[in-house]
């Protein structure tokens, strides 16, 4: 039995980013140690490096975690930045659009959460879900029940994760048992606020759903409350779906546009996450470069609702660029696997004429969505003094992908074939603040 005192000690091969790649030469912006090793101490990484130098320093007892061999991988645990743990139960329903979809799936199964034993049901299946796919960090939507997030966060203690939350505001537009009000909602997220924000790995998101289903009034009063705490994250959606946008626009006539609307309000800029951003105009792509918002990647769900095809290049590269992360929108999103999100996000980009390489697509799954939530001093990267939130990839984890495998003869090809034919599988282990919570 391992002591409090006791280190433990992840030895293998190990890829780390340390670079943009968006930016720089693909080839200075990781770091792959062939035989590494990580010592854990404390829900910390101690150190890092090759494994002979590092366990030379090392003193006393530790409990060894030996991944070596051709088959296994370690990586940071994935960041998925905008998913609903409400919509497990309606992931892969049949056939609508994205208006149809929230009236017809979402929003009853939203109304459920009302029974806090109900939330504390999906909350864990999902979490149970997140971690053996692979992820350590996500921005997630609850419903518009103070409960819901309380049973998130309850879940995500037991974990260890290190998870952002908050509770959705409408007070419009939607039905009668998932309305709030301007001041409820100011009153029942200050209080999940203070209950929750910076307690432990929490992280708290001021969440009004989206533009159509806020009115002028609680859009201003989600504003004063993120004044009063400019250290909180905000969440919603922007610029989805062609039919949404002229419905908000019909709804705020007065405002330059989808974005002008949460500029207006103080609810973009730095720590401020925009699910989908699509159809974006100049002008918007030039405010969340300004104001430093950052756009969520949200591919599987952008093509099984049939929303649209992101532009990576433009968010990515060059003057124009924005804090850019990639999510699984789950459960628009058919998946929270972030390697199935990445391969359809390789494929959305394809279709753009743009090359989404694999030191590109982790680098977003990990330390990319880091730097851009502001938590790259804790978690993203494996480097001493990070909170220590690692997966371990199984790099033959079905017959098929042992076989392809056979023809790899580079780190970046092996990550390549992962992201390409790899889901859940793929995740041999899960370790969140220092702590083995799943393994295959």
């Amino acid at each position: 039995m391992q002591t409090a005192s006791q280190k433990t000690v992840l030895r293998g091969s190990y890829v780390t980013f340390t670079g943009n790649p968006f930016v720089e030469d693909a080839a200075s912006c990781f770091r792959h140690e062939s035989d590494g090793a990580i010592i854990l101490s404390d829900g910390k990484i101690e150190s890092a490096g090759n494994a002979e130098i590092v366990l030379a320093h090392l003193s006393g007892e530790y409990d060894l975690h030996d991944y070596r061999g051709t088959d296994k991988l370690i990586m940071p645990g994935f960041i998925d930045t905008h998913v609903h743990y409400p919509q497990t139960q309606v992931i892969g329903a049949y056939g609508a659009q994205l208006l149809d979809w929230l009236n017809k799936y979402t929003f009853p199964a939203e109304g459920a959460f009302v029974d806090k034993k109900h939330a504390d049901k999906v909350a864990e299946v999902f979490l149970s879900e997140l971690t053996k796919a692979g992820t350590t960090t996500a921005a997630i939507y609850c419903t518009v029940h103070p409960q819901s997030v309380d049973a998130f966060f309850e879940v995500s203690e037991k974990f260890g994760t290190r998870m952002i939350a908050g509770k959705v505001c409408m007070d419009r537009h939607a039905p009668d048992f998932l309305t709030d009000t301007p001041q409820s909602a100011y009153d029942n997220s200050k209080s999940l606020i203070e209950k929750w924000h910076n307690k432990g790995r929490n992280l708290y998101a001021i969440t009004p759903r989206f533009a159509p289903t806020s009115t002028h009034e609680q859009l201003e009063a989600l504003g004063a409350l993120r004044n009063e705490f400019q250290d909180v994250y905000v969440q919603s959606h922007l610029s989805e779906n062609m039919k949404e946008i002229e419905w908000v626009k019909s709804l705020f006539p007065e405002r330059d546009g989808y974005l002008d609307i949460y500029d207006h309000y103080n609810l973009t800029g730095a720590k401020s996450i925009y699910g989908h951003c699509i159809h974006m105009e100049d002008r918007e792509w030039a405010s969340m470069k300004e104001r430093g918002t950052i756009a969520a990647f949200c591919p599987t769900s952008n093509l099984y609702i049939g929303s649209g095809l992101f532009d990576l290049e433009r968010a990515t590269i060059g003057k124009e660029a924005v804090p850019t992360t990639i999510a699984s929108d789950v459960g628009g999103g058919t998946s929270l696997s972030m390697l199935q999100t990445m391969q359809e996000g390789y494929k959305i980009a394809q279709m753009k004429h743009f090359s989404l390489s694999a030191i590109r697509a982790y680098y977003l799954a990990t330390r990319g969505g880091a730097e851009a939530l502001g938590l790259s001093d804790k978690i993203g990267s494996i480097e001493t003094g990070l909170e220590a939130d690692l997966i371990v990839m199984d790099l033959k984890s079905t017959p098929l992908i042992d076989f392809r495998m056979e023809n790899v003869d580079s780190i970046e090809d092996a990550l390549f074939v992962q992201m390409i034919m790899g889901d859940d599988r793929a995740i041999q282990a899960t370790y969140a603040n220092g702590k083995k919570i799943y393994h295959k």
